[in-house]
């Protein structure tokens, strides 16, 4: 009985890696059409992943300051740069680790560095929201601890072991894609209010907060019960 128990942990064990392994691995696939040839181009110019990073960290700190600074309702032209600038970020935070496995440079120096900026890069942006008035404090503290919480959980899962990638339904990058697009939505209903000379009360970015809000919270449950999961089971 013990070990029907065992055998039975262990395919499963196999079969949800072997799934997860698949996602990851499809995901990947769909990208490099894309990346491709930036890749190539970057590899051959002898860019480094690291320098990518820091390019990805500054491209954050500007969207946070334009954001900070009120650029999306400060007209057509500039209200795209937030949201153009976090398009950038996020293409940088790509570029770095498609570069670093490219060069068989992908070591826990570069994934610590990596790791560091995109924590202060979220905080930054988070912090431009709120300077901007597109936040309250009180949202912009709960959105930055469960931003926060979901980092943390998945390095502290894999410090025991716990492989955690394509767990959690909103990845950085799936929230990064996401956040573009409500910037340059909340954009443009800020310009059609003001060429109708009334007053916007950002109403869309305040569904949309709630909305990725719950989203952030389902990811972070995820990731905390499945790790729970897996570390119950390996005491078997």
């Amino acid at each position: 009985m013990f070990l029907a128990k065992i055998t039975d942990f262990r395919e499963k064990n196999l079969s949800e890696k072997e799934n997860l392994t698949k996602k990851r691995q499809k995901q990947r696939n769909v990208l490099s059409i894309f990346i491709k040839k930036p890749v190539n181009y970057l590899v051959n110019h002898k860019i480094s992943p690291n320098l990518l990073s820091y390019g990805g960290f500054l491209c954050s700190l500007l969207a946070s300051i334009f954001l900070g600074f009120g650029f999306l309702s400060g007209g057509i032209i500039i209200s795209w740069l937030p949201p153009f600038f976090i398009f950038f970020a996020g293409a940088f935070d790509i570029f770095d680790g498609a570069v670093a496995r490219k060069l068989d440079r992908d070591n826990p120096s570069g994934a610590f560095l990596d790791s560091n900026l995109d924590r202060i890069s979220d905080a930054s942006i988070i912090l431009g929201l709120t300077y901007g008035k597109l936040l309250n404090y009180t949202a912009a503290y709960i959105l930055l601890f469960t931003t926060l919480m979901i980092s943390y959980t998945r390095a502290r899962a894999e410090n025991e072991g716990v492989n955690m990638k394509g767990i959690g339904l909103m990845e950085r990058a799936d929230r990064i894609i996401i956040f573009i697009f409500a910037l340059s939505i909340e954009g443009w209903f800020i310009q059609i209010y003001l060429w109708n000379n009334e007053n916007y009360t950002n109403l869309f970015f305040t569904v949309f907060i709630v909305i990725y809000f719950v989203l952030l919270v389902i990811t972070l449950l995820h990731r905390i019960i499945h790790t729970f999961q897996k570390l119950q089971k390996d005491k078997i």
